[in-house]
């Protein structure tokens, strides 16, 4: 559709798009819009300006670059809900108001969180400036996320890719709205993953990906093997997940990484820990007995261990010491215990987890180096996980639950801190709006005297025996009236019977519900513990990276202080991110999953109804309609409303403000639905919002009509004037024949009239000397009419232009003979004329030697018939070309006319032998075939005569003068396939040549050659075919050669 024919979220609306303006208000109709738009492919709805995104589970075509444009400087309420528009109006407002902004994405695991934030980056990646520059840290940016996915991210029960870790990322933008670098902060990295996987779930991403993609080199580098069961960290029963190419992200990742600017040796040193890792989970321990009676542990195979301690550089004795032994220093005194089996393997898990959250906060960390710049104007991207609540809820939900809090808290101050400032400055009143305050829940949570929080490190860090137990005892004391709190052991008398919370729990009602806590679990995870003895084993490694993971390992900066525990650690990040969310301007996409089965097209009402409760999306819409429901700038409202009033319609020419202000009045509106902002009008109930889109709707009906009825008689009236020009233009065309029609048989009438007239007058004029001049006129006329017959006639008929063509119209007259015969031989001169103005210069060559073949050789020679059709080619032999006679090409100085095989006849027996025949301007030269040497040079002044036989052999012997130089060996006997050619050629060469005579060309079967001193008869003979139909020659006696030649049929 065109990009001006929306003008409203309003327009074609599936269901309602706007939850603000759902009527009536309530949790099922709230869920029967979302499945409505969800079931027509509509998976974004808003609440104001909060965007709700559900899950589709598939690829829809409504992120293409098209879409990118439709969106880009558009008004929020401008198009149907996307997530786009989102971040188009927040980019906006970046770019142009200098207003900081940040969008938080929420929801829980496989909502779609992580792709809603690539879907954000990718858009203002988009719409931002281009340059090469520009494009390099935009690449950078984007390429961060397949890095943090790999090491962060793992397959779930409920997502594929699901995000265990939340991320925070600023990314900084420049005055022109160019992006020049960001910052990432992370959170919570669920490190217990790493040691263990609930069933049907897989470890982080990257463990698969180095096995599966890693070449053979590099995995026999790390010592590692593709066979994921040799690793007891790695799960098996969801090793492959269909859809996910592990090796082909692997290679991703590393690309990524380059981009973003990890140097190969750092690459090196990541997968060396990766390893590490793997190699650690296949250390087992076994007990062994002292002889004081106490147990302590051992390792059952050290080849691991080696591999470990060899990828890392640490000696092993010192970390199979670690293992087994731990050493608590007390300000002087330092005392060494033993580790049975259960502390061993606790020792190494622990270390595992430790080593690869400090990894993983490293490469965080590294990134930042590569993208962070100095503060300029920033939009943040919160990605962090939602509100959980599973069956077994442990410390891991409990964090994350008061994350969601604190988020939960924030969005409704910043909402109604937003919708209180737009009241101010549009100078509407503002009333107090009644909403639930979860500040008592997060006060619960993290108070500093008697916050669970609080309470859970206080329990951590004093003396004495500290368990779960006496953690939850001590709650049971501080939060018994609480009245979120509740469990079954606290003081409070009404959860004693309540058998659905059992006695090692406690319960605390959260704003999306209550959740059921396990206490079992909550110390150690709290204390997060890493021995000492294996942080100094650590930083004695010789490997770079993992000196800057255990800085406390140094020897030189032991501290004695109890490090902060994972609780505390957790609140204070939380707290800045708080801190950081308050000086921006906040964006929501609240990620909604439709069901639990990863699917398309189904939607689980339960699934969804119980994260719309959590999420408090419900509270967001109330909050947002406690005042007006809806609110809109004058000059759309106006142009969308217009048509309802005669005096507004179809143009207004005042301020808009009075335009609307003269629409509402002359429409049934009560006066108090409806309020007048500086810039805006805002109108309480949705009702009143869809009374007027109602009526806008029956009167778009109406103008249709109208506008078709107008069209159609338009069309109509067109249609008649075409038809009325076009028989005009008609009837002038055939008003115009028939008067052409009738001046015809007038002219024609005319002509007949006047001939007869002039034939009587010419016959009146005659009639007076008619017998005497009547018979030389009628023969005059009768031979010019004959004659003019005959022209006609022979043009008509008259042959082809070809030379060869003999035919020639028959004579119709006897007293034309001569002229006939005449006009033939003209015919005939002509046509060959013209044939010969087409020949080049080359073929003209051509036929004058075949002309001067013709005079030599025609009814003399019976081999000269056979050549005609041959054409001359002259250079058989290619010399020129051919590398073999270059040595002969080069001893002869002169353009060579002729080359060609000859066989030159042995004088004593008769016998040929092959020498090369070259035929120049000057000179004959023969040489040798083989070796190219030149036998004999005769120059043409020499040469005496040519003779040849009558006969069809190839014989010629070359006549020398008596007396000259070349005579001295007597003459030569020749024999050629091209015989005519070679003799027409010596013939031409001889005439043209300045200093000698014509040379004579002897035909007959018997001639004199002179050997030497003596004088030998060349006579040819016919006779029987003998040899394959070849000549023969044979040495009769000393004067006599006869040259025997087949006879042809």
């Amino acid at each position: 559709m065109p990009r001006d024919w929306i003008t409203s979220l309003l327009d074609n609306m599936i269901g309602v798009g706007d939850m603000v303006l759902l009527e009536p208000l309530s949790e099922d109709s709230f869920i029967e819009n979302l499945r409505k738009r969800f079931d027509h492919n509509e998976i974004y709805t808003y609440i104001g300006s909060v965007v709700i995104s559900m899950n589709p589970y598939r690829s829809l075509p409504i992120f293409t670059p098209e879409k990118v444009e439709e969106y880009r400087n558009r008004n929020f309420y401008e198009l149907s809900p996307h997530i786009y528009a989102l971040a188009d109006e927040a980019y906006r407002s970046l770019r142009d108001q200098d207003k900081d902004q940040c969008i938080l994405i929420t929801g829980e695991s496989g909502a779609g969180k992580t792709e809603a934030s690539k879907l954000v980056m990718s858009y203002v990646a988009a719409v931002c400036g281009k340059g090469q520059e520009v494009n390099k840290v935009k690449e950078q940016l984007l390429q961060s996320n397949p890095v943090l996915e790999a090491f962060g991210n793992a397959k779930t029960v409920r997502n594929d890719n699901s995000s265990r870790f939340g991320k925070y990322m600023d990314i900084e933008f420049d005055f022109k709205g160019d992006p020049l670098g960001g910052v990432i902060s992370n959170y919570l990295l669920e490190k217990s993953r790493v040691v263990k996987q609930p069933r049907g779930e897989r470890n982080f991403h990257v463990f698969y990906q180095l096995l599966s993609g890693a070449s053979d080199d590099t995995l026999k580098k790390l010592k590692l093997d593709r066979d994921f069961s040799k690793y007891n960290y790695l799960s098996l029963d969801s090793a492959v997940v269909n859809g996910l190419d592990d090796a082909a992200n692997f290679r991703t990742v590393r690309n990524a990484m380059q981009i973003v600017g990890f140097m190969e040796d750092e690459v090196q040193s990541v997968l060396e820990l990766v390893a590490a890792v793997l190699k650690l989970g296949d250390i087992e321990f076994k007990p062994e007995s002292r002889c004081n009676g106490t147990d302590e542990s051992r390792i059952k195979d050290k080849n691991d261990l080696k591999e470990m301690c060899e990828l890392l550089g640490i000696e092993q004795s010192v970390l199979e010491r670690a293992f087994s032994y731990r050493t608590v220093e007390a300000r002087l005194e330092k005392v060494s215990t033993t580790l049975n089996v259960a502390q061993a393997y606790y020792a190494r898990d622990a270390l595992a987890k430790n080593l690869y959250s400090r990894l993983f906060s490293w490469l965080v960390t590294r990134i930042n180096e590569s993208i962070k710049v100095t503060r300029h104007k920033v939009m943040g991207v919160l990605d962090i996980y939602g509100f959980e609540i599973f069956e077994d809820n442990s410390f891991e939900q409990f964090i994350i639950n008061y994350c969601n809090e604190k988020l939960q808290q924030i969005f409704i101050e910043l909402t109604l801190r937003e919708e209180q400032e737009e009241y101010v400055r549009e100078g509407i009143e503002w009333t107090n709006i009644e909403y639930f305050n979860n500040a008592i829940i997060c006060d619960l949570i993290e108070n500093h005297q008697n916050g669970i929080l609080a309470m859970l490190d206080e329990e951590c860090l004093r003396p004495g025996t500290v368990t779960d137990e006496t953690f939850l005892d001590k709650l049971n004391t501080i939060c018994a009236e609480h009245q979120h709190f509740e469990s079954r052991l606290s003081k409070n008398s009404k959860f004693l019977t309540d058998h659905s919370l059992p006695h090692n729990c406690f319960r605390i009602q959260h704003y999306a519900g209550k959740v059921l806590y396990r206490a079992e679990g909550f110390v150690d995870k709290n204390n997060d513990l890493l021995y000492r003895d294996l942080s100094q084993a650590m930083y004695k490694a010789n490997h770079s990276l993992i000196k800057q993971l255990f800085p406390e390992g140094n020897p030189a900066k032991v501290n004695l202080k109890r490090p902060p525990t994972a609780g505390f650690q957790f609140r204070a990040s939380v707290g800045t991110l708080m801190k950081n969310l308050q000086t921006k301007n906040p964006n929501y996409i609240r990620c909604i999953k439709p069901n639990d089965k990863k699917a398309s097209h189904i939607f689980t009402d339960s699934l969804v109804c119980h994260q719309v409760r959590y999420l408090g999306l419900m509270e967001n819409v109330r909050v947002r309609r406690a005042g007006y429901a809806f609110r809109q700038a004058y000059e759309p409202c106006l142009e969308r409303y217009k048509m309802l009033c005669k005096r507004t319609w179809p143009h207004w020419r005042g301020p808009a403000r009075e335009g609307v202000e003269v629409l509402m009045a002359d429409l049934p509106v009560p006066a108090e639905e409806f309020s007048y902002g500086r810039s805006k009008i805002f109108i309480r109930n949705p009702r009143t919002l869809f009374f007027l889109e109602e009526r806008r709707r029956q009167c778009l009906q109406d103008l249709a009509t109208l506008i078709q009825k107008i069209y159609r008689g338009w069309k109509c009236r067109s249609h008649f004037l075409l038809l009325k020009k076009s028989q005009i233009v008609v009837a002038a065309w055939y008003r115009r024949y028939a008067q052409e029609k009738k001046y015809q048989k007038i002219k024609s009438a005319t002509t007949v009239v006047q001939s007869y007239t002039r034939g009587w007058q010419v016959r009146r004029e005659y009639r007076k000397f008619f017998r005497a001049n009547a018979g030389k006129k009628i023969y005059d006329f009768t031979i010019q009419r004959i004659m003019q017959k005959y022209f006609l006639g022979l043009k008509s008929t008259m042959p082809s232009v070809s030379p060869i063509d003999k035919s020639w119209p028959a004579n119709p007259y006897r007293f034309l003979d001569g002229v006939h015969t005449e006009l033939r031989r003209i015919f005939h001169l002509w046509r060959c004329k013209k044939y010969r103005s087409q020949f080049t210069e080359e073929k003209k060559a051509v036929y004058e030697e075949k002309l001067e073949a013709s005079e030599i050789f025609k009814d003399k020679k019976a081999l000269y018939p056979s050549s005609v059709s041959q054409p001359f080619k002259g250079d058989y032999l290619e010399i020129s070309k051919n590398p073999k006679y270059q040595k002969l090409h080069s001893a002869v100085d002169e353009k060579v006319l002729l080359a060609d095989v000859v066989n030159k006849i042995n004088r004593a027996n008769g016998k040929g032998t092959a020498r090369i025949f070259l035929l120049t301007k000057k000179s004959v030269v023969l040489a040798d075939q083989k070796t190219g040497q030149v036998k004999a040079s005769v120059p043409l002044p020499d040469l005496a005569s040519v003779s040849v036989s009558t006969q069809s052999d190839g014989f010629f012997a070359l006549r020398l003068k008596e007396g000259s130089a070349s005579a001295v060996k007597g003459d030569f006997l020749l024999s050629s396939d091209h015989l005519i050619e070679i003799i027409t050629k010596l013939h031409r060469t001889g005439a043209t040549a300045a200093d000698s005579e014509q040379l004579d060309i002897d035909i007959s079967d018997e001639f004199l050659l002179q050997f030497k001193h003596d004088k030998v008869c060349v006579k040819f003979i016919q006779g029987a075919p003998k040899n394959g139909n070849s000549v023969s020659c044979k040495r009769k006696n000393n004067r006599l050669l006869e040259v025997s030649v087949p006879t042809t049929a």
